[in-house]
């Protein structure tokens, strides 16, 4: 235990700075995605804003999607998204697209979050922390472990390209890039368990308390 937790010490000392790119990106993101909310005009928040009244009336009349439903669609976002960076991470030539990705992610947060608290104030935040905030207490740090993981095994093809003779084994790379993945996935199911029997319920029972 005590060797896993120094490899796993020395892995994140090592490549702190690419952590830490990578989480500025995403917080970036996340700015972005506030700034956006507020640079709408009025007619598009109203036409926004009506499909969410839709949304949460639904949740009050009781019509909502089944669990498994829910657990299936949350689930297969997650896998699609860690395949995909998982290929890029493949390529050399994938690392913008991981930093847009990212950024992307960190966007979309932003903007769900800063658009309920532009509409409904502090109900709307309470509700984007019953939504939003339970299973991405988990989905965050894997998506940002994923995409360091990505470019940090590009990096690796574009070193072992330039120097032909470099002693880098991309077998050993490979194996655990394909390891990190792998738990990477089992974790979004966590993360998709979260949501469907926490976030979802909490969301339906604050939405017929607040509104």
């Amino acid at each position: 235990m005590k060797q896993r937790e120094f490899i796993l010490f020395h892995h994140l000392k090592q490549h702190a700075t690419s952590y830490l790119f990578m989480l500025v990106l995403f917080l970036i993101g996340i700015i972005f995605g506030a700034i956006v909310v507020n640079s709408m005009n009025f007619t598009q928040k109203e036409d926004l804003f009506y499909y969410l009244e839709r949304f949460f009336a639904k949740l009050q009349q009781g019509q909502v999607i089944s669990k498994q439903e829910i657990l299936q669609s949350s689930f297969l976002a997650h896998l699609k998204f860690l395949l995909f960076l998982y290929v890029l991470g493949l390529s050399i030539i994938g690392i913008p697209i991981i930093w847009m990705l990212l950024f992307s992610k960190g966007l979309m947060m932003g903007f769900s979050v800063g658009f309920l608290v532009n509409q409904l104030g502090w109900k709307g935040l309470t509700l984007a922390a019953a939504a939003v905030a339970p299973q991405n207490l988990v989905v965050i740090p894997l998506y940002l472990i994923a995409g360091t993981s990505a470019m940090l095994f590009s990096v690796t093809l574009l070193r072992k390209l330039i120097a032909k003779r470099s002693p880098l084994s991309l077998r050993r790379y490979f194996f655990q890039y394909s390891t990190i993945f792998l738990v990477l996935i089992a974790g979004s199911a966590a993360a998709s368990i979260i949501e469907t029997f926490l976030a979802n319920p909490l969301l339906s029972m604050l939405v017929n308390d607040l509104l």
